[in-house]
């Protein structure tokens, strides 16, 4: 049965908390994992470079993970968060290479995929 909209804002919320809480900063790659539509094995092939995009291997469909991804951001900015620019590079053997968000590979899109949202600092 697939998951509508409105509840996939839920869980995002929702596991977004938990994953700040733990971290002390949430990303997006993250909550897809707590949320389960992204397993630790897509996600550790995908930074070990077998696999071509993470968008390949996420289990929501683009639509979904397009909204789901703007909802995510706002909901970030929302809670004071600041983003913060994060490189993912390959893991493994040889020389590291900038990994790839989505299909179209297009710059806004993979920056904004690369965000991590840091808790503000405190007393300053």
């Amino acid at each position: 049965m697939s998951v509508n909209r409105d509840d996939l804002i839920i869980q995002m919320q929702e596991a977004s908390a938990i994953v700040l809480e733990e971290k002390g900063y949430v990303s997006l790659v993250d909550v897809l994992m707590r949320m389960e539509k992204l397993t630790k094995a897509d996600y550790d092939a995908w930074r070990f470079g077998r696999t071509p995009c993470l968008e390949s291997v996420i289990t929501v469909n683009l639509t979904k993970i397009n909204h789901l991804f703007r909802a995510f951001q706002q909901h970030a900015r929302a809670g004071g968060l600041r983003p913060s620019k994060t490189a993912y590079l390959s893991w493994g053997k040889g020389p590291k290479r900038q990994l790839r968000f989505s299909k179209s590979g297009a710059p806004i899109i993979e920056d904004a995929y690369a965000a991590h949202f840091l808790k503000p600092r405190v007393g300053g």
